[in-house]
């Protein structure tokens, strides 16, 4: 008797939690529609505290939701999959690291924003969408139905949209607003698409029924089909070429817009993909699709924000480099490395954004000359072998993927190539430690995101391999001839190609610009005041 009762009121409290993670994407739809009509200041600062408050909620129940799986793996039964079933929920490790991640970034969002935007013209029409925003993100993340999923990746991308647009007399920002919708529309086409296809091959729209589908049952051509839908939908949302250029012209939205933009709804094509791929069997051509898409933007992207002046803008080609690598992590199979990648860039790029100012000042101090360059090389080169050395010997770290292996042995050579004239002898054999210390802190990290996951990676396929591999030769050769040979006439030549991105969003531009011209504006005298963008 004792044990039955103590097993009911586990099961109860595991439902009310899991019925209160659910209740606060709901609660951030009504508040909502209630600070919508919002008609006083005062009602509108009540609505800001509440929406703070059910962000913060969603992060404690989060934390909660993430400690009853750990007692799950630790084999202690809690009955977390079968209560979260009725309630339409999938509380695995990716939904919490997800949800932990949404939530902690719309409470300080939502408190930088309601001072940043106090007394400003567009604070009524923010608040509501951004809850709107965040409420689609987390039901995205929670959902265990296809249907729904989509439903909130729409949710988003409308809700985006609105926030975009804050101050309709800027032309620009409306038309890059107008060009991300298009871009939208064909994810959302895409993303249709593969659900249809997964439908039509296991018959179910759920997830737990459609990954045990997939173990038991072949692949066949709707699965390979659905993984190039799948892929289009996730180039789309992440702003990869040649459907990139909106992100770049969106910076005229206030700074919240940016910082919600780049850290909360442009990495969700890779979430959908880390949440689909157990359906894949092996390495499918969307994967290939995301390693060259991704790696040439990547490619592009990382040269084209070495050339660029402005903070924002060197921030918002960052971005598209960074999806890009994430992307293709995701095509080499590396679903860990993408998973950590996803989350780092989130926390990072936010703090970017809501501190730019702060960059832009330090920006103003003057810059260190670079130590010569054999002495550069003469510690980056041997710690990136040591790097490739360790990882030799314990392939497991980066899931015996020979590409993440020279991905990280770069990133540790890199970090030593901005070294500062004058360091002296005992400082740079400390910064050699720290360049080394990458390897073990991506194993720690490694460590514990891979149970968060079905599985931590899948085979390289030889495809895959030497795609990947001039993909990250290409990337190499480029921006070491940028960092090595800065003053060369020839690199002097290409900069001004990549401070344009190559030129190649044009095509895109110019296509959505024939089908919807925006129409020229004047900006009258009146509209001075109360206007907050990329210069404030």
């Amino acid at each position: 008797m004792p044990n039955f009762v103590d097993i009911t009121v586990l099961s109860i409290s595991v439902l009310s939690l899991l019925a209160l993670w659910l209740l606060v994407p709901v609660s951030l739809l009504v508040m909502a529609g209630v600070s919508a009509r919002a008609s006083t200041p005062a009602s509108l600062q009540r609505a800001w505290k509440i929406g703070r408050w059910l962000t913060a909620s969603a992060l404690v129940a989060s934390l909660a939701v993430g400690g009853l799986l750990v007692l799950d793996a630790l084999g202690v039964p809690t009955g977390l999959p079968e209560a979260a079933q009725p309630l339409g929920l999938y509380p695995d490790g990716l939904a919490v690291w997800m949800a932990l991640l949404i939530s902690l970034l719309g409470t300080v969002l939502l408190r930088f924003a309601e001072n940043y935007l106090k007394g400003d013209r567009g604070e009524r029409r923010f608040l509501p969408w951004c809850l709107v925003v965040l409420a689609s993100v987390m039901l995205l993340v929670f959902t265990h139905h296809l249907v729904v999923m989509l439903i909130a990746w729409v949710g988003v991308s409308v809700a985006l949209h609105h926030l975009l647009t804050l101050y309709p007399e800027r032309v620009e920002a409306q038309r890059a607003a107008w060009q991300k919708f298009v871009v939208s529309r064909l994810g959302d086409a895409a993303l249709i698409a593969a659900v249809a296809l997964l439908y039509a091959r296991f018959g179910t729209f759920q997830l737990p029924e459609l990954f045990a589908a997939a173990e038991t049952a072949s692949g066949g051509w709707q699965v390979e089909a659905a993984s190039v839908a799948l892929a289009i939908a996730a180039l789309c949302k992440c702003a990869q070429v040649p459907m990139h250029g909106w992100l770049i012209k969106v910076m005229e939205a206030p700074t919240p817009v940016s910082a919600l933009l780049h850290a909360g709804v442009i990495n969700l094509g890779g979430f959908v993909w880390l949440r689909l791929f157990p359906v894949f069997e092996g390495l499918t051509l969307g994967h290939y699709l995301l390693i060259a898409v991704g790696g040439f933007t990547a490619l592009v992207a990382v040269m084209t924000m070495l050339t660029q002046t402005s903070v924002k803008h060197a921030l918002a080609w960052s971005t598209c480099a960074q999806m890009g690598f994430m992307l293709f992590e995701i095509g080499v199979g590396a679903y860990t490395l993408a998973l950590a990648h996803l989350l780092a860039h989130s926390l990072y790029k936010a703090h970017s954004f809501l501190a730019s100012g702060r960059t832009v000042r330090a920006s103003r101090c003057e810059r260190l000359p670079l130590a010569p360059l054999r002495q550069r090389l003469s510690l980056a080169l041997p710690a990136a072998a040591v790097a490739a050395m360790v990882l030799m010997m314990w392939p497991s770290l980066v899931s015996h993927n020979p590409l993440l292996g020279a991905l990280l042995s770069l990133a540790v050579g890199s970090t030593l190539l901005g070294m500062p004239v004058g360091t002296a002898k005992p400082k740079r054999w400390a910064l050699v430690g720290m360049a080394l210390a990458l390897v073990p802190l991506y194993a720690l990290l490694h460590s514990v995101l891979a149970p968060a996951l079905p599985s931590a990676y899948t085979p390289l396929t030889l495809t895959a391999g030497l795609l990947g591999a001039l993909m990250l030769a290409s990337l190499v050769l480029a921006a070491g001839a940028v960092t090595l040979f800065p003053q060369a006439a020839w690199v002097a030549r290409w900069r001004v190609h990549f401070s344009q991105g190559l030129y190649l969003a044009l095509p895109f531009q110019r296509g959505v610009d024939a089908v919807a011209p925006i129409r020229a504006w004047s900006r009258p005298s009146s509209l001075a005041p109360g206007l907050k963008g990329e210069w404030s």
